[in-house]
């Protein structure tokens, strides 16, 4: 979809600025993502995809979606940090509504605004090249390498019920699990 250039507004709803620094490093001479057709613009209405960083707090709550609905469609968000991806520390404060997915929630209740194509750059900061194969992702430069499924050896009773749980509790709080292949003598069997 966006395969010869990537303008990128920069929107920080709450973050202490850990995410923003990181930014700013992707565009300087060392990582330079410019060569790759990215650049920051000043303006939500010239952008292709909005770096949101932090976590949404009520106070920046209406200047958020003003600027998502000012971005033209087809949109990209990019979730910068854990305070971005789920709320982070702050998931649970009275200032905070929490992530984008809380954001994407609230925009589809009042607004019925559908949510747009997100991608999830987890960390406390995310170094700089999480963020570089994020956008090099969206670009179609590279494919997805994180698996889809995980293998495992045949397990007794007690310790699938432990993995069961595991990634049953991982669902709840991730916004990927991949899914668990059992390999068996007789093959493979399939597990949620």
């Amino acid at each position: 979809m966006f395969e010869k250039s990537l303008w990128v507004f920069h929107l920080n709803s709450g973050s202490c600025n850990g995410c923003d620094i990181e930014i700013l490093n992707i565009f300087a001479p060392k990582q330079d993502v410019e060569r790759f057709g990215i650049r920051l613009v000043g303006s939500p209405r010239h952008a292709d995809a909005i770096a949101f960083t932090g976590p949404v707090t009520r106070e920046c709550l209406p200047k958020v979606i003003e600027a998502l609905r000012a971005v033209p469609e087809p949109k990209i968000v990019l979730a910068i940090g854990s305070c971005a991806c789920g709320g982070g520390i702050w998931y649970d404060t009275y200032a905070v509504i929490g992530g984008v997915k809380e954001l994407y929630k609230l925009l589809k209740e009042e607004y019925g605004i559908e949510p747009p194509t997100t991608v999830y750059i987890p960390g406390c900061p995310p170094k700089p090249e999480a963020i570089i194969y994020a956008v090099a992702m969206v670009r179609g430069l590279v494919k997805q390498k994180q698996k889809r499924e995980v293998y495992i050896e045949e397990l007794d009773e007690k310790t699938e019920k432990e993995v069961e749980i595991l990634f049953g509790e991982a669902k709840e709080t991730r916004h990927f699990v991949p899914s668990i292949v059992v390999k068996t003598d007789g093959g493979e069997s399939n597990k949620p």
